[in-house]
């Protein structure tokens, strides 16, 4: 077995045996993933992950004795483990998913997202392959937000006048790693901010929620013909691209669901590409962590009309499969420290 291919050992807790069967079935006989046991509860989970020492948790989110974000807050102080979130699409369970992602998880899974209460084909396909991203992140990561900027690590970024709008594209880990990037951007930030941030629908709306309470910019999800203002950052909804149009001189945000053959709804290709044709080198563009290589032909479109474009550094990059993929398809402005990306951007303006 080469090295690609060693045993990913997963631990499954949730308070349900129903689940808890599901997900055995699951990976039985799978050739890479293996359960090696199950926890009922977060602080059976805590024992046996200090016992077992997986690569891998699945953790249900509501859950008796201790609960899941209580219990992942001691996973990560006392056991660090990377760690994927089995939750539901409530306003509570939005919240807490967010929650959890800014505790170290690395991912989530929408429980009931695929036609029904639980899709277990859906769920399957889903959950191994956050599995597989999972078991290769370096835990150390998850615990960016404590990152302080460091004088002088910052790249030189040149500054540019006239940029009209600036482009985040973010995957696995998204959700902390826009939280520092915002929560640094003044309320006087000159232009409009437009993300795409790889998530099921109805979760886009929480995290804009609580992107806004925690930002000095407004954060909103974008509504189809809504003309963009400076200091404000629009979160493309779940299940629709996010373009740009121009309309008698001012610019409009266009949701549409086409490519309907694109892999990733809303896509950050899709946004790359609608910008470069609105505003060509008038755009900056900003590729964080991310699975995948959403983002890498967006960049060139861009990058052929004077665009710039920067992406998060390796060194703190949950996953840094979408930076790579930018980094090897254009010649980047920048590849900023996440703690430092929000001062790049403000003085490339």
């Amino acid at each position: 077995m080469t090295l690609n291919q060693q045993q990913i050992r997963v631990l499954v807790v949730d308070d349900s045996a129903f689940i808890r069967r599901a997900v055995i079935r699951m990976f039985d006989g799978h050739p890479v993933i293996r359960i090696i046991d199950v926890a009922a509860d977060g602080a059976m989970a805590i024992d046996l992950i200090k016992k077992l020492r997986p690569d891998v948790v699945t953790l249900d989110v509501k859950m008796p004795v201790l609960d899941g974000l209580a219990a992942l807050a001691r996973i990560m102080k006392e056991c660090p483990t990377p760690v994927i979130m089995l939750s539901s699409l409530t306003e509570k369970g939005g919240e807490n998913t967010l929650k959890a992602l800014e505790l170290g998880a690395v991912d989530f899974i929408d429980k009931t997202a695929a036609g029904g209460p639980m899709d277990i084909s859906g769920l399957a396909r889903e959950l191994t392959a956050k599995i597989l991203v999972a078991a290769r992140v370096d835990v150390l990561k998850l615990r960016q937000e404590e990152a302080k900027p460091v004088a002088g690590e910052m790249p030189q970024v040149h500054a540019a006048k006239g940029t009209e709008i600036v482009l985040i594209g973010t995957s696995t880990g998204g959700p902390p790693a826009l939280q520092t990037v915002l929560g640094k951007i003044p309320a006087t930030f000159p232009c409009p901010i437009l993300i795409v941030q790889h998530m099921p629908v109805g979760f886009t709306a929480s995290l804009a929620e609580r992107l806004n309470r925690l930002c000095a910019i407004t954060v909103k999800e974008g509504v189809d013909g809504e003309v963009v203002q400076a200091g404000c950052a629009y979160l493309a909804p779940g299940g629709t691209h996010m373009k740009l149009k121009r309309n008698c001189g001012r610019m409009q945000i266009w949701l549409d669901t086409l490519p309907a053959d694109a892999l990733h709804r809303p896509s950050v290709d899709v946004l790359f590409e609608s910008a470069a044709q609105v505003c060509g080198a008038a755009t900056v563009a900003v590729v964080l962590t991310g699975m995948g290589k959403d983002g890498a032909e967006g960049a060139q479109a861009l990058k052929r009309l004077g665009a710039r474009v920067v992406v998060e550094a390796e060194q703190t990059s949950i996953v840094f499969g979408m930076p790579k993929a930018v980094m090897t398809a254009v010649a980047v402005d920048g590849e900023i420290p996440l703690h430092n990306m929000a001062e790049a951007i403000v003085n490339m303006i």
